[in-house]
């Protein structure tokens, strides 16, 4: 029997052997169980609008999340069920991946009204998660978080006081010295970083932060002095950003997980367009198909790392398109991931200019929190102007920062950054000693770090159909 995305839902299938996963039964179809309702159940239609029948339905069926450390033996595996809704897979993998989980394998499929995924993860370190409290949170997150859609895309990028501190979104052009400028603002505010990621790309630079007032230790909330450090920092961040200048709008919306902010503003930045640094052959591998004007197949290679999973995913949902069957794999030299896609109006990408615009963002999606370069561990006691100080040292000894992710908690700084020189080469071993001297060589450390690799899987897989060639081989169907 010849099968195709469409009628996946119509049969029950097992994974792959090579996943050490127990089969799964009826694709997309759930039975109603014992403790919950059924559509036929419920209050008739015409008796409540389509968004409150939804949300109902959604109420009665709350998502279910099945832990397994027996079925594979180097991974856990966990499988969620839920009511399909836009975004419940995003919310799935964003809660792996805060949790800092590395996704090795997974299974997905969203088709016929249900959700129902296969995820096998890890540990950072390698290990399957045997911690029952740490098993018993990843269950308690899941079906918690899976229930509520995230927030949309924002376009607005500035200012927003909560209680705890006040976060500032910086979009602009990338040069060296760009944080350390930011950081010496701040400062002389009388701000403390507190918190904060900074991602560059293709010559543009995006910044999440959270900053608290010296002497109170708490947000910034005197309107008239917000109004100053959005004025001096756009100055700051739009030097020289040529036709698109750094943005600095004053928002009231509420708070976004900050990496999917990150994403969404290096994509309104447009940092997908112009200017690529690195040479093709060693940028990840995205291709684009349709079949039977049903799904376009997307199909993307590239070296492994974590949190890979997430931000394709996030990218292709804030694009608003919805991923109805895909697969993951991972090996230690690189990840192939095969998603079979519409968009949110029915429709698969017709459009060749659409094609492209996917795959360059796509492309810009797995290269944004690529680590280049060299990277370096900050572990001290937190003060003010700490940052300040730190990416000084950097930029007098001629460093660039393509990333970073400030952290402190209970009055200790944590907060790595990833280097390169100014022409973006390797630094020279005696600038770090050098660095590590002035700043002390217990508080900075030194960790090598990997630039993405090139494709070796070999070319006689094909770029569509990789998915359904494997799920269903393992078990044949009647």
């Amino acid at each position: 029997m010849n099968l195709n995305p469409q009628n996946l839902t119509s049969y029950c299938c097992g994974l792959p052997t090579s996943f050490g996963i127990l089969s799964v039964t009826c694709v997309g179809i759930i039975p109603a169980q014992q403790g919950t309702l059924s559509q036929a159940s419920l209050p008739r239609r015409d008796h409540m609008d389509d968004d409150e029948y939804a949300k109902l339905f959604r109420r009665m069926n709350p998502p279910r999340v099945v832990i397994d450390n027996n079925a594979s033996d180097d991974a856990t595996v966990i499988q969620v069920d839920s009511v399909n809704k836009q975004g419940t897979l995003l919310e799935v993998v964003q809660v792996l991946t805060d949790m800092n989980l590395v996704i090795k394998k997974a299974y997905i499929s969203s088709d016929g009204g249900w959700f129902m995924d296969v995820f096998k993860v890890i540990h950072q370190d390698g290990n399957k998660i045997t911690d029952t409290q740490l098993l018993d949170f990843i269950q308690m997150r899941i079906e918690r978080n899976a229930g509520w859609f995230i927030p949309p895309l924002r376009s607005s990028v500035g200012v927003m006081p909560s209680d705890e501190y006040t976060t500032i979104e910086l979009a602009g052009t990338d040069r060296p010295g760009l944080l350390s400028e930011v950081s010496a603002v701040l400062t002389d505010l009388h701000c403390n970083v507190v918190n904060a990621e900074i991602w560059t790309h293709n010559t543009r630079a995006a910044a999440v932060i959270h900053a608290t007032d010296n002497t109170t230790n708490s947000a910034i909330t005197d309107p008239l002095r917000l109004s100053t450090i959005k004025h001096l920092l756009c100055n700051v961040v739009g030097t020289n950003s040529g036709s698109r200048a750094a943005k600095t709008v004053f928002s009231s919306c509420s708070d976004t997980h900050r990496e999917r902010r990150l994403h969404q503003i290096m994509f309104d930045d447009r940092d997908y367009e112009g200017v690529v640094k690195r040479p093709r052959t060693s940028r990840p591998c995205v291709t684009l198909t349709n079949i039977d004007k049903d799904y376009t197949v997307v199909t993307m290679r590239s070296k492994d790392r974590p949190k890979l999973v997430f931000d394709v995913v996030c990218t292709l949902t804030d694009m608003q398109y919805v991923v109805f069957h895909g697969m993951v794999s991972t090996e230690p030299l690189e990840a192939y991931q095969e998603f079979y896609i519409r968009h949110v109006d029915g429709l698969p990408i017709n459009s060749e200019a659409e094609q492209e615009r996917v795959i360059q963002c796509l492309e810009a999606a797995i290269e944004r929190r690529t680590s280049e370069g060299l990277e370096l561990e900050l572990s001290a006691e937190d003060r003010v102007g700490l940052l300040s100080d730190i990416t000084r040292t950097f930029r007098e000894n001629s460093l660039t920062i393509v990333r970073a992710e400030i952290s402190t908690r209970e009055g200790k700084a944590k907060d790595t950054f990833y280097v390169t020189d100014v022409t973006g080469s390797a630094v020279e071993s005696k600038i770090v000693e050098s660095i590590r001297k002035e700043i002390g060589v217990s508080k900075l450390k030194v960790k090598e770090c990997s630039v993405l690799g090139t494709s070796s899987r070999g070319s006689q897989e094909t770029t569509m159909g990789y998915l359904l060639s494997n799920i269903f081989k393992c078990k044949p169907l009647q």
